[in-house]
């Protein structure tokens, strides 16, 4: 088996189960954009109380803290391959119906904020199943580059092309975005169930085996492994600071450097384009420095880049730290996803994945009030300087996690003695 260094090296095959997994997830990630940008505008068309509009953007963040955990856990017991095209097939259909609740003027603020969590929740069972399912499709050393690709593709299809199509398609009526989006849903959920894939084999459960105690599992395997421990903590102190950037953005680029809507388009756009580069670039990146330095490094970029983006009063700087923002978030995403995939017993990888992201998504919105309070009390530009903060305390988290302590987990669950440190 290849050491962690030399995994990402290769290439997965287009051909077969990753092309068709590939496609399904830009597909809906294509429709997940159309529907992100079409229900802030739904909601303020249907109410000018900003606490109704912000608590449908809030029941995005909801499922994930309250079923986050729960849909891991599932995941591991499921074949995951029929639970990813059985969650699109629902998705589908509860969409479809809104959009035609939308098309006979029946939608309401209640009816938005229930479509917003009820989706969120089933997403809580998709992404696990998905993390898991990977693994399964393509080799141990073409795990990197398969999970750049995905993200990248992702993120051509949501804001690229999903983000501007937005408009368009609201000129030819409220519902069609909707309609469209449930659309690929379901050419998502058709992709996956034609994956020949074998449901996963795994041992009888021990006596007294419950949910509960499969979570606590998950997250006993997570805190035992020291990298991905670190890891995780890093990733929850990020989305801190993040949660705090993303609620102010528009404030800064517009408010605080003057640079209006097209101001705030732009630097939105560099992100986007500097996440693809990101994205094509982290091959070489990964096999130079190895996947954890690899996240260290990227942490560090990000430090100097929020810097300039809450101390320069230029656009054009912070177009350019935005893009260098987002291409180092891109190497940050795919090697962590690359590591617990590589480090997690396949039969826990799904509760290993929900603990991980159920910790970090949970700070979001904690980030997201201090962004409004740091903000309104010292100025526009400060939440970019208190993410730079939370970001260096990102990087002391992963300065333990540099050499772990158990060893690369081999595709069946046996370990291996490879060098796994850099």
């Amino acid at each position: 088996m290849a050491t962690v260094e030399e995994a990402g090296s290769l290439a997965p095959a287009w051909r077969g189960g990753f092309g068709r997994l590939w496609t399904a997830a830009v597909v809906s990630r294509f429709g997940d954009a159309l529907r992100g940008a079409a229900l802030p505008l739904l909601a303020a068309s249907l109410t000018d109380r900003p606490l109704l509009i912000a608590s449908v953007t809030a029941c995005g963040y909801l499922p994930w803290i309250v079923f986050g955990l729960l849909g891991g856990a599932v995941a591991d017991r499921v074949d995951q391959r029929r639970a990813m095209w059985t969650v699109d097939a629902v998705r589908g259909v509860l969409v479809a119906a809104f959009a035609v609740a939308v098309e006979l003027g029946q939608a309401s603020i209640a009816l938005l904020i229930a479509l917003a969590f009820v989706l969120t929740t089933l997403q809580t069972l998709f992404d696990n199943a998905s993390t898991a399912l990977l693994p399964a499709l393509v080799d141990q050393e073409a795990l990197g580059s398969a999970n750049a690709r995905l993200m990248t593709g992702q993120q051509i299809a949501g804001g690229l092309i999903g983000a501007p199509a937005v408009p368009l398609l609201l000129a030819a009526g409220a519902a069609v975005p909707f309609a469209a989006d449930a659309g690929t849903f379901l050419v998502a959920a058709a992709l996956v169930a034609s994956l020949r894939t074998a449901a996963p084999e795994r041992g009888p459960k021990p006596a007294g085996s419950t949910l509960r105690r499969e979570i606590a599992e998950g997250l006993r395997t997570l805190w035992r492994d020291r990298a991905l421990r670190g890891l995780c903590a890093a990733t929850a102190l990020c989305n801190i600071g993040m949660g705090a950037l993303i609620a102010t953005l528009v404030v800064l680029v517009t408010g605080w450097l003057d640079a209006g809507t097209t101001g705030y388009a732009a630097a939105t756009t560099a992100y986007t384009v500097g996440g693809l580069a990101g994205g094509a670039a982290n091959r070489q990146i990964t096999a130079r420095l190895g996947p954890m330095r690899a996240v260290l490094l990227a942490g560090l970029v990000q430090i100097g880049a929020l810097v300039v983006m809450g101390s320069v009063r230029s656009l054009t700087a912070m177009a350019a730290a935005l893009a260098v923002f987002g291409f180092m978030g891109m190497v940050w995403n795919v090697n962590t996803t690359t590591l617990m995939q590589q480090r997690t017993p396949a039969d826990l990888l799904g509760r290993v994945s929900s603990a991980f992201r159920t910790l970090a998504v949970a700070g979001a919105p904690l980030g997201a009030l201090l962004g409004g309070v740091v903000a309104t009390a010292w100025g526009l530009n400060t939440p970019a300087l208190l993410t730079a903060a939370f970001f260096v305390l990102s990087v002391l988290a992963l300065i333990p996690a540099r050499k772990p302590d158990v060893p690369v987990v081999a595709p069946h669950g046996d370990t291996t003695t490879a060098h796994v440190t850099r």
